[in-house]
């Protein structure tokens, strides 16, 4: 599995550790990633999403998952995510259709 966060496309970073005499070895920095469970308004269901912290914090900021999928491009979201993003704009294009 890889630690790329599912919402924001967030992932490792490479650096280096800079010890007192100024020798450096490479390192990556990863993100905080957890596995969270998002409920879904437009679907009525909840969606288990590998989520970084900052990206779960963005998602309560913009009003929940639906609108943070609306909003978000499709590059920075993974294949499941995507797919969730057109479930839920179908379902909200049928919404405001009837």
């Amino acid at each position: 599995m890889s630690r790329i966060c599912e919402l924001t496309g967030k992932g490792r970073m490479v650096g280096n550790n800079v010890s007192h005499a100024n020798n450096k070895t490479k390192r990556t920095f990863l993100p905080n990633l957890q596995n969270v469970t998002l409920m879904s308004d437009a679907l009525g269901t909840s969606v288990k999403l590998r989520v970084s912290t900052h990206g779960l914090r963005s998602v309560e900021h913009v009003g929940g998952l639906d609108n943070w999928l609306v909003k978000t491009t499709d590059d920075k979201l993974s294949l499941r995510a995507r797919r969730l993003k057109r479930d839920v704009r179908k379902k909200l294009d049928t919404a405001v259709a009837a």
